[in-house]
């Protein structure tokens, strides 16, 4: 028996890295798995149907069921007929994972449009066009049976659009909308039974071999520990899509080897208050207690003149 027995699960960007030890670890786990994967490039050129089909012919040799999908969930019609899939295929579905994602860093200042508009697109609307049909399907499931549905959403996110990274404007701004989509999904909702939440993996990819760490081809951890093997991604994704991480939802969490902190949001970092309307000059005048006293921590990037 498996923490996933009789589940049906989407996964998308699950031909390579990390969306592939998600897919493979679901399946393990009993899912019934969608394998989602246009096979494009790091940068989003091109297709190819071979990711995607190796890892449904890995899930299908160890005995487990998934099919493959090769849609473009950047588009209203990729993600609706990705969910369309899976309810056809396997009458229903219970899990979404977002993960599909591309790079093209560049500094802000020779940043082109396409550049832009490409890594919004796969995956900041990559997130948003499966779970736009994915979360009507449950409203839909639950309005028919008055039951809550008990499906789950777990979206990718990253420290660069959570902390910010130079060189990656586009990236970060997309990342940092997935966060806070994945906090309204979890209020809009968990009336009908659904959970989001979202991960900012640590791991070797294809898309740190920009950075120079590419993926590795080996599907064996290091002992006692590899900090960035995805199948430590993969495990956090698992727990949230189990009911062991019931009730959690509306959280990010950061993963990797020998690593989880749940991250906390935009807060007030100080406060101050005036009984009256305020000028430039007030303002001026609140800035020493503001910013000065670092005694319990300033906002980032503060530096005194």
């Amino acid at each position: 028996m498996g923490l996933m027995d009789g589940k049906v699960a989407i996964v998308t960007g699950a031909g390579r890295g990390i969306g592939r030890q998600e897919a493979l670890l679901l399946a393990r786990e009993g899912a019934k798995v969608v394998v989602n994967d246009l096979g494009g490039s790091t940068g989003g050129d091109g297709a190819d149907t071979t990711p995607a089909q190796q890892v449904v012919d890995e899930i299908t040799l160890a005995g487990g069921e998934a099919v493959a999908n090769y849609a473009n969930v950047a588009t209203f019609d990729g993600g609706r007929d990705l969910v369309a899939q899976a309810v056809s295929t396997f009458g229903g579905l219970d899990i979404l994972v977002n993960n599909a994602g591309i790079l093209r860093d560049r500094m802000s200042f020779s940043m082109s449009e396409e550049e832009w508009d490409a890594v919004i697109a796969v995956h900041l609307k990559g997130h948003f066009c499966p779970t736009r049909f994915a979360v009507e399907h449950w409203r839909n499931r639950f309005k028919e049976t008055d039951v809550p549905v008990n499906a789950k959403i777990v979206n990718t996110s990253s420290e660069a659009g959570l902390y910010g990274n130079a060189g990656q404007l586009n990236y970060a701004a997309a990342k940092a909308g997935i966060a806070a989509m994945t906090l309204v999904e979890a209020r809009e909702m968990g009336r009908y039974g659904v959970r989001a939440n979202a991960i900012a993996p640590v791991a070797r990819t294809r898309l740190l071999g920009t950075v120079g760490m590419g993926e590795s081809g080996s599907d064996e951890m290091e002992e006692p520990l590899d900090r960035l093997a995805p199948q430590n991604v993969a495990a956090c994704v698992a727990w949230l899509c189990s009911d062991l991480s019931d009730p959690i939802t509306g959280q990010v969490f950061k993963i990797a080897g020998g690593l989880v902190q749940v991250l906390g949001g935009w807060r007030a970092w100080r406060t101050v208050r005036s009984a009256e309307n305020w000028t430039i000059e007030t303002i001026d005048k609140a800035k020493g207690t503001l910013f000065n006293d670092r005694s319990t921590g300033v906002p980032p990037f503060y530096t005194e003149m």
